[in-house]
């Protein structure tokens, strides 16, 4: 049993948990209409997110003439790969902020050169992605 989400696969229940990732109620329910309007089940999405497209990207690699037809064809592989991509950036983004905190953070004990020679940046980036996790910090504690 694998974890998407923060769920375990058997506990995926709905579009809601899937679609998580996206910004607010309207885009997912947005997004929703447009996997159901395709027919396309929640169970495939997850499944999609959850591997990351790798069954969608070896399916399109495979040269098969139906390689769709498991997906649903090809407006609903279209649609996986978009949220594939969505799920990607909402992941970058996450992992972005987390790196800009603890950033942040290492420069309170340790130099910046020390800690670019640590990352293996400049720097000048260590202090860019510093920035980032002061702001996020400075945030949190603001009444």
């Amino acid at each position: 049993m694998t974890m998407f989400n923060g769920l375990l696969d058997s506990e995926v229940s709905g579009w809601g948990e899937v679609l998580a990732h996206r910004s607010d109620d309207a885009a997912i329910a947005a997004v929703k209409t447009r996997f159901v309007d395709a027919g396309v089940p929640v169970e495939l999405v997850a499944d999609t997110l959850r591997d990351g497209g790798d069954a969608l990207y070896r399916a399109a690699a495979s040269g098969h003439p139906d390689w769709t037809a498991r997906f649903g064809g090809l407006l609903a592989v279209a649609l996986l790969a978009g949220e594939v991509a969505a799920y990607s950036s909402h992941l970058v983004a996450r992992a972005s902020a987390v790196r800009s905190v603890a950033v942040d953070s290492l420069l309170e004990d340790f130099s910046a050169v020390s800690v670019a020679a640590e990352l293996g940046v400049s720097r000048q980036k260590v202090y860019e992605i510093g920035r980032g996790g002061a702001r996020l910090r400075e945030s949190r504690t603001r009444p």
